[in-house]
């Protein structure tokens, strides 16, 4: 990168911030995210709900593709973005739901 004109250097890394910051960002709503649905998971597992919800994740893929279309954003990407992120969901909702039966085994409840 020595080669670089320096207005162009300072572009790039003005711009590389930027999509730092922005990375950072994502990672703490994912973490906020996961926080909620976690609570969600809690709340299954107590009352005996399914860990998976297929009519939602249909009704949350249309509307996050029309959100992605609306920003521009390429909708199969954010179908696939939101299908990896369901999918981790769904798998801490069974890990609950394992953990809460056990452990309601374990007490006779």
């Amino acid at each position: 990168m020595n080669d670089i004109d320096e207005p162009v250097r300072a572009e790039l890394n003005r711009l590389r911030e930027s999509i730092d910051n922005i990375d950072a960002a994502v990672v703490h709503m994912l973490a906020e995210r996961f926080k909620a649905t976690q609570q969600v998971g809690l709340l299954k597992a107590r009352h005996h709900l399914p860990p998976a919800d297929p009519a939602r994740e249909s009704r949350q893929i249309a509307r996050l593709r029309q959100l992605a279309e609306s920003a521009k954003l390429d909708p199969a990407f954010a179908e696939k973005l939101l299908n990896f992120i369901v999918a981790e969901v769904i798998r801490h909702h069974e890990r609950i739901a394992e953990q809460s039966a056990g452990e309601s085994g374990a007490t006779g409840a």
